[in-house]
């Protein structure tokens, strides 16, 4: 389809797609999907063949958040029934996370719930990041801890994290309806900040709160613009006792479509499936590895994933190759320019011509969220496989898909990687 060709062409250029082009890849029907698939999967592979990278989660402090993400399991006033728990000591977060390392990690993300971090804090974290350094030679840590103050990216950066994680989340005109403790602009400004540090932004989007279609173009057209290296693409877990506990709006085919159209407005970065991959995506999670380059092993923040062997199988047996700590994730137009400007990871590139315009934009993570701090990978969850019946309907209530993560990080458990 001429569409599809057009999209395919520009993506191999980096060139912008029309907003029109960008509506029109989510208004596919479903005997166009695979073809879809087919043509993010060509820009896919021309950026990053057949490798698959792996984020591992650890979650520093669960719970108790005082702002009210909507979405979020942690949030202010939440009944959801998770783990809460206090800052894990440095020993036991490396400990936590070289169990995602010996399953093939090379990034490790470090999630704190909380508005944003207080300087002690940031020590805190500091200290957290050196221990992980020490024990994992090549490892790269991506930090998650909210809103930023002045100064405090740049600290984090001297202590060795390679990246910052804040989402988006959803669109600037919508933010509102779905976070009052903070703004889209504070998001915004986090990311600049972590930018100007010279650390690698990693900011995302949650799909599935009842958003329309014009809102997953602007957030996405927002990222590109804030020229964020990594693309986190949640879906959302809609939690009992939270308020959008019932927006179930996603089906496989819908995850699918947004996936693609992230692909192909931001053709050269990492998009990376995050949040609730298990419970919408399914049986297709092999598909959408022909668009997406990236996923996190083993469970979230809040909430369980898939088994981390699972996923390996996963990936071997769609033909994929798990990235290896040696390789660069990100193109050398990117990389190279990240190194130049001494951007971490060797990511942020710049320039409108590679991924937008580095502007105002938002961030975000994976998921969970910018006030929450949870962004990377945000509380998402898993499906139980035995409670899965033959067929689904989006809309439908799904609340056996949910399990709530009772093990890894701040548990005697050992952690699904």
């Amino acid at each position: 389809m001429d569409l599809l060709n057009t999209l395919v062409d520009k993506g191999l250029r980096r060139e912008l797609p029309t907003r029109e082009e960008a509506l029109a890849v989510l208004a596919t029907s479903d005997d166009e999907l695979l073809d879809v698939v087919a043509a993010a999967g060509k820009v896919r592979r021309q950026w990053f063949g057949r490798r698959v990278k792996l984020n591992y989660l650890v979650n520093l402090k669960s719970g108790l958040c005082p702002e009210d993400c909507s979405y979020c399991s942690q949030r202010l006033g939440s009944k959801a029934e998770i783990l809460k728990y206090t800052w894990l000591k440095p020993e036991e977060a490396s400990q936590a996370a070289a169990a995602g390392v010996a399953g093939g990690a090379k990034r490790v993300c470090l999630v704190a719930s909380g508005r944003g971090p207080t300087d002690r804090d940031v020590d805190r974290v500091g200290k957290t990041i050196e221990a992980i350094k020490e024990q994992n030679e090549g490892i790269e840590v991506c930090a998650c801890l909210g809103l930023l103050s002045d100064g405090q990216a740049e600290r984090l950066k001297d202590a060795g994290a390679d990246a910052y994680n804040h989402n988006l989340n959803t669109s600037e005109a919508t933010y509102g309806q779905i976070t009052k403790t903070h703004t889209y602009a504070d998001r915004v400004d986090t990311v600049q900040k972590a930018h100007a540090a010279g650390l690698s932004a990693c900011s995302g989007l949650i799909a599935g709160m009842g958003e329309s279609d014009e809102d997953l173009v602007d957030v996405v057209y927002s990222l590109r613009e804030l020229d964020s290296d990594s693309v986190p693409v949640n879906f959302l877990i809609p939690f009992e006792g939270t308020p959008l506990a019932k927006e179930w709006n996603l089906t496989p085919q819908r995850c699918l479509r947004i996936l693609a159209m992230v692909r192909f407005v931001c053709p050269d970065v990492e998009v990376r499936i995050a949040g609730g991959r298990e419970v919408h995506l399914r049986s297709m999670q092999p598909l959408a590895l022909n668009i997406a380059n990236s996923i996190f092993l083993g469970d979230y923040l809040t909430s369980e994933g898939q088994a981390g062997q699972a996923d390996l199988d996963m990936i071997a047996d769609a033909g994929f190759e798990v990235e290896g700590a040696g390789t660069t994730t990100l193109p050398a137009h990117r990389s190279d320019a990240a190194a130049a400007t001494g951007g971490g990871c060797g990511s942020h590139g710049g320039g409108a011509s590679v991924c937008g315009s580095g502007s105002a934009a938002g961030a975000a993570g994976s998921a969970d969220e910018a006030g929450c701090g949870s962004a990377c990978g945000g509380c998402s969850g898993h499906a139980e496989p035995a409670a899965v019946p033959a067929q689904a309907y989006a809309g439908e209530v799904r609340s056996d898909l949910v399990a709530v993560r009772r093990r890894g990080a701040g548990t005697d458990l050992a952690p699904n990687a």
